[in-house]
């Protein structure tokens, strides 16, 4: 399976793609959609959009996973987040791609194993399990954890299947 990770943001969206083979994750390719703060929000939102599509286009991914919005202290911060998230999520669903979704403390615990842990260790945690040669970029290294983090949820959705079907509670 290959995943799509995507950290939003409107300054800087970072993506990371994984392969997960027999329950291991292998780094593809990840990096940072940027885009210029002195153009429209509607010029900087198609760049969003584009930059994805051309990831998507490039990497064939099977499955994306976004991160969730978090309720910032800055009321207007959070709705240009917001948007910036919701054109991500379009161009992965224009694509076809399911869009999985987590909280910054669900991936930051399937990552790193605490949900309050800092940008610096999901980083270091993120080069340790993909094996990584050099540190990601900061978005980028966000960007993969999620991937990461869908793979960790993903199997635990299959545990619990696989449980509920062995126990005759399976409804489908």
């Amino acid at each position: 399976m290959r995943v799509l990770g995507i950290d939003p943001g409107l300054r800087k969206t970072g993506f990371g793609v994984i392969d997960i083979i027999d329950n291991k994750p292998i780094y593809v390719t990840s990096g940072v959609i940027c885009t210029d703060s002195h153009t429209t929000l509607a010029l900087r939102l198609k760049a969003i959009l584009s930059g994805i599509t051309e990831v998507i286009a490039a990497s064939k991914p099977d499955i994306s996973a976004v991160e969730k919005v978090f309720v910032n202290v800055n009321p207007q911060s959070t709705l240009l987040l917001g948007q910036a998230r919701g054109v991500a999520i379009a161009a992965c669903v224009l694509h076809e791609l399911d869009v999985a979704e987590y909280t910054a403390l669900q991936v930051k615990q399937s990552v790193v194993g605490y949900g309050h842990a800092e940008k610096q260790q999901v980083s270091k945690m993120v080069k340790y399990m993909l094996n990584l040669d050099g540190d990601p970029q900061s978005d980028a290294a966000d960007a993969l954890a999620v991937a990461l983090a869908h793979m960790h949820y993903s199997k635990l959705s299959d545990i619990f299947k696989m449980s509920e079907m062995r126990n005759g509670r399976f409804i489908k």
